[in-house]
């Protein structure tokens, strides 16, 4: 099984290869020093080969002495493949949006330094046993819920919901119209289908517990506990009253989004990356976004600090994929166009996104620096990276446990024994 899976992940990477930068021949140290180095990417409807081959020139053009080969995860599942890649041989020298846990505990990843890290507004973001593997360079607020302006008007929703009674309510008053109340997906990625759930569980467990995944490490609390199955609970209910379609499950990331920008569905709740989306591609009604509601109205929002770049510590061009790295992080033009392209909130000190931003993405924005402005921002669960994140392998399971749940596999009390069960498996 060990060597079938590395050899996949060979076949993988030879078919999904390039090169950009000078061409200076084979590892790059001939003619002039330079010195080559493999970046792991990842390919959605919103960054695209363009988007990454041009970042990566941008890099490469100031410093010419990297010479930058670029591979591309098969599937959202970076981390997954990463994993395949390192146990065939094959961990590339920087990857972004991978996480770090697992990797970093193994001593396989870099840890930056404090001086490295002096440019980044959380630089103390993610730690693993003490040290920082991933460069904290966004912040995405996960999920915030955008909607059809045209749907709710045409049900007679005047206002956006703030509290969970208010939101039932107006998926109620959709799906009384016909109307779908909201758009999932699953698929492969899996994580669309855990969207609401991620919600619940950080709006209103994290929101009166914040460190509650810290405590669930420590074994003093069980997903089985009453807290969690009251979150998990109210997504149930949304499935049990028909306003999320079973049938959604097997649909894709990609075809997830293309069906709200089609008017499929009323409320999609989705990372703000999709606010790219939202300001860029083709359909016929506004969208506007809102918070993911609490019981009470309160205001908690869910978002988490990371998704940079990793660095493989036993690169043999360590120093040119520390400066890679850095270097594309750090670029003003590169933040500006992960704003526009992916909807990020880069996380540096002193940045402001750009003039021309879209307005899906300035609304999602102010709302995200109105919560840091009341210190109302929590963790995004199933999100964390480090510490005080799930055990390697657990967010399949979470994405699993949802899927279970829509589809009427199991019971929720069912999906939190299985949860607590894997846990023990990947402890």
């Amino acid at each position: 099984m060990r060597r079938s899976l590395a050899l996949g992940a060979a076949m993988l990477l030879a078919a999904s290869a390039c090169t950009v930068g000078s061409d200076t021949g084979s590892n790059g140290t001939p003619g002039g020093g330079t010195k080559e180095i493999s970046f792991l990417t990842f390919e959605s409807p919103n960054l695209t080969p363009a988007y990454w081959d041009a970042a990566i020139k941008r890099v490469t053009d100031k410093h010419p002495e990297i010479k930058v080969k670029k591979l591309v995860a098969p599937s959202t599942d970076r981390t997954g493949y990463a994993k395949q890649l390192l146990t065939s041989g094959q961990f590339p020298d920087v990857a972004i949006a991978v996480d770090s846990a697992g990797f970093a505990e193994s001593g396989a990843l870099y840890a930056w330094t404090p001086e490295e890290l002096k440019e980044f507004q959380f630089p103390d973001a993610n730690p693993i046993k003490g040290g920082h593997h991933q460069l904290p360079a966004n912040t995405q607020t996960i999920p915030p819920i955008y909607y059809n302006k045209k749907i709710f008007a045409d049900a007679g929703i005047t206002a956006t919901p703030t509290t969970w009674a208010e939101l039932v309510a107006a998926a109620e008053k959709v799906k009384a119209k016909g109307g779908k109340p909201f758009v999932i997906g699953g698929g492969k990625e899996g994580f669309p289908s855990a969207m609401i759930l991620d919600g619940l569980v950080s709006v209103d467990l994290y929101g009166k517990t914040p460190d509650w995944l810290t405590q669930r490490r420590a074994d003093k609390v069980k997903f089985a506990d009453p807290d969690f199955q009251k979150a998990f609970g109210k997504f149930a209910d949304l499935v049990a009253k028909g306003y999320i379609d079973k049938s959604q499950v097997s649909r894709s990331y990609d075809d997830t989004q293309a069906a709200f920008l089609k008017g499929e569905g009323a409320m999609y709740p989705m990372g703000n990356w999709f606010a790219s989306a939202a300001d860029s591609k083709p359909h016929d009604f506004e969208i506007g976004v809102f918070n993911f509601p609490s019981e009470d109205g309160k205001l908690v929002v869910p978002a988490y600090t990371g998704g940079g770049m990793i660095v493989n510590a036993k690169s043999a061009n360590l120093e040119a994929a520390r400066t890679f790295a850095l270097a594309f992080q750090l670029d003003k033009t590169q933040l500006d166009t992960s704003v526009k392209a992916d909807g990020l909130f880069p996380a540096i000190k002193g940045y402001t996104p750009p003039a021309d931003a879209g307005a899906v993405f300035k609304a999602g924005y102010d709302l995200y620096t109105k919560a840091v402005e009341q210190k109302a921002v929590v963790n995004a669960f199933s999100w964390e990276t480090a510490d005080d994140g799930l055990l390697p392998g657990m967010k399949d399971k979470v994405y699993q446990a949802a899927q279970d749940v829509i589809t009427g596999r199991k019971s929720v009390a069912d999906a939190c024994a299985f949860l607590d069960t894997e846990w023990a498996k990947a402890k």
